[in-house]
């Protein structure tokens, strides 16, 4: 692991209860919009095309149901 990570972690650790929650609350949407960015970068660049015709083709084959 490296340095940063340490550093934050001790850092964390020594939070305040209020602190802790901020952090968590701001963490939770940090890590939601990174994932979002990923996804709509792997959609824009062709990654999951496959996987999207794939899934339509089975679906057409009546290999999906509604829930």
């Amino acid at each position: 692991m490296g340095n940063k990570v340490k550093t934050l972690e001790k850092e964390v650790l020594e939070l305040s209860r209020d602190e802790l929650s901020t952090f968590r609350d701001w963490f939770v949407k940090f890590d939601a919009d990174t994932w979002d960015r990923q996804i709509e970068s792997d959609i824009h660049s062709g990654k999951l095309d496959k996987l999207a015709a794939k899934a339509l083709s089975d679906h057409k084959q009546g290999k999906s149901r509604e829930f």
